[in-house]
């Protein structure tokens, strides 16, 4: 393949823009990388400087009610080097994380996690760095 396609960004859609940049931002130091408004729509891209991939936040302005997630949604995922430390910093932020679990693979290898919501309970999964996940 000559053109490599290059994953850049997922998108959710949110209902509080305040409430949202606040969360990715404790919990992931996420910051705004770009903000386009459209008459009945804006697009908020998140990042910061451990990846170029993006999260775009749409916040739909004639949405009341919360989105039905559905069950096709599983989560996004963030990758950190102490999870323990990770954890207990967004815990202290009053964040609700779940509790840590491991999950070991018959191949030798092992994931340590845990997973939080964010303000529209979409799951977020963090992983210790290590075996595939860098």
């Amino acid at each position: 393949m000559t053109d490599t396609p290059k994953l850049i960004h997922s998108m959710i859609r949110i209902r509080d823009e305040g409430r949202s940049l606040d969360f990715y931002r404790k919990a992931f130091g996420l910051e705004i990388a770009d903000r386009l408004d459209f008459e009945t729509f804006t697009l908020i891209y998140l990042s910061n400087a451990a990846s170029g991939f993006e999260l775009e936040l749409t916040v739909n302005k004639s949405q009341s009610e919360a989105y039905d997630l559905g069950n096709g949604y599983g989560h996004i995922a963030f990758s950190v080097a102490d999870l323990d430390a990770t954890h207990a910093r967004i815990a202290a932020e009053g964040l609700a994380p779940k509790d840590i679990k491991e999950l070991a693979h018959s191949s030798g290898g092992k994931a340590r996690f845990f997973f939080i919501e964010d303000p529209d309970g979409y799951k977020i999964e963090v992983l210790q760095r290590g075996w595939r996940f860098q």
